[in-house]
């Protein structure tokens, strides 16, 4: 079963300011990820290839990277999800530019159930929190923030229930 999901914002300034930004992605001075609501997204090394890292349960490494322009990120996990993601910069003309992330692959096994179910709704509103932080500040401002779907706060609501019980069962030794 083939997946493709895509996410992209146009902003009215150069290619180049828009690739600063991408270029602080997993760095100390990430403007770009949404790390107060989501897991930190963290590598072993700089955004070259060959790092290794992602964000929660997400795992990938580094694929291809061109400073300023794009980043790809081949999947390690979850199991069941064969593929990548990237952002890329393109400039639009006339000083503005877009910002794309796609995400693409093959889904296999108990990935069929959970994409639709879990990782889609639960990426889709990362992503559009991510562009909201990318125009917040290539323009100073944000037209309209991404709300999260009532469904997305109900997964993020079960997720802390499962969390404190799994933090609960190791302090007990369970």
């Amino acid at each position: 079963m083939a997946v493709f999901n895509a996410h992209s914002r146009r902003f009215g300034v150069p290619a180049a300011r828009a690739g600063e930004l991408l270029d602080t992605l997993a760095t100390a001075d990430d403007r770009l990820w949404p790390g107060a609501d989501w897991p930190p997204i963290r590598f072993d090394g700089p955004l070259a290839p060959g790092a290794r890292g992602g964000h929660g349960p997400v795992r990938y490494c580094v694929e291809s990277s061109v400073p300023g322009k794009s980043v790809r990120f081949r999947f390690t996990a979850p199991r069941g999800l064969d593929g990548f993601h990237e952002f890329v910069v393109l400039p639009r003309g006339a000083g503005s530019c877009e910002l794309r992330h796609v995400l693409a692959g093959r889904l296999s096994g108990a990935a069929r159930v959970t994409w639709p179910l879990f990782w889609r709704p639960m990426h889709d509103a990362v992503l559009e929190q991510l562009l909201d932080n990318a125009e917040r500040v290539l323009t100073g401002k944000l037209a309209r923030p991404s709300v999260w779907s009532p469904y997305v706060r109900c997964l993020r609501l079960l997720g802390r229930i499962r969390s404190r019980r799994v933090s609960r069962g190791a302090k007990l030794g369970v």
